[in-house]
């Protein structure tokens, strides 16, 4: 169980690994995670289900190479096994049957995570454009196999040597100013992009949903540590998410704690690069 049946480097510190764990991919439905831990003593971090095959009992999960844990995993090769890989957690992704059209905004790991949505609404037979960006070219990945699932795939990226200079709320906002509507749009990753492309969809009150990933350690919302403001309450994203209304998110507060924790990690993704080696 947990075995690493699939390796795959799809951008500069991204892999793409399949795990063996039929229990999990038997129940993983789209939107759903998984929190796993590389060492016995190590942290549990939560990683979006990117796809899922039941008949082979293989979980897909795309992660970057950020902190500790992310660089542990990274060194793990095909036949190694996860000590824990616990879920699917969290709620799944619905949609409204009357709802045609979708619109899919993704930034760097976001990308991956839509993935197992655009192929369900795809099989409904819905009509699925999707944006999706990154700095550069080598940070564009996935792209054929999205395209394979909707309609229209445009690209940015920040320095334009891919797609469109600018980025992915540029996109947006020239498809919505130009009289393109959607009945519903999904966005995922950074918060800071999610907030942005909030903004524009207020303007023009087109629903708009997004998936938040805050830290997370045990999965249950006993620890706390994902707690977000979603209008007047407090939610969990490990149990309550991790896909919230857009237009109720405090981006704000949640960029606040989270870059909290993130000068944490880089503290212990510095000690532990030292201690293998690769420190200055």
């Amino acid at each position: 169980m947990n075995e690493i049946v699939i390796k795959q480097n799809l951008a500069p510190n991204v892999w793409l690994m399949g795990i063996y764990s039929p229990q999990v991919a038997k129940k993983a439905k789209p939107g759903q995670f998984v929190i796993l831990r590389v060492t016995e003593k190590g942290e549990r971090i939560p990683l979006t289900i990117a796809d899922f095959d039941r008949e082979k009992g293989v979980v897909y999960i795309i992660f970057q190479v950020v902190g500790k844990t992310t660089s542990l995993l990274s060194q793990l090769n095909i036949g190694d096994r996860i000590i824990d890989f616990v879920g699917p957690l969290g709620m799944p992704y619905e949609y409204s049957p009357e709802d045609k059209d979708y619109l899919f905004v993704a930034g760097g790991l976001g990308i991956p995570a839509i993935f197992s949505k655009v192929k369900m609404l795809h099989s409904e037979g819905k009509n699925i454009d999707i944006i999706i960006g990154g700095r550069s070219k080598e940070n564009i990945f996935f792209e054929d196999e999205l395209k394979k699932y909707c309609n229209n795939l445009y690209i940015s990226t920040n320095d334009g040597s891919y797609g469109k200079k600018g980025f992915v709320t540029d996109i947006l906002n020239e498809l919505l100013e130009s009289g393109k509507r959607y009945d519903e749009i999904f966005a995922v990753g950074p918060v800071p992009m999610m907030k942005a492309v909030v903004d524009i969809t207020k303007r023009f009150s087109i629903k708009t949903l997004v998936s938040l990933n805050p830290i997370m350690v045990d999965g249950t919302g006993m620890c706390g540590g994902c707690r977000v403001k979603i209008g007047n309450e407090v939610k969990f994203a490990c149990v309550d998410g991790p896909i919230f209304n857009g237009f109720e998110v405090d981006f704000d507060g949640l960029m606040k704690r989270n870059s909290y924790y993130q000068d944490l990690e880089n503290i212990s993704y510095k000690e532990h690069k030292c201690k293998i080696g690769l420190g200055e």
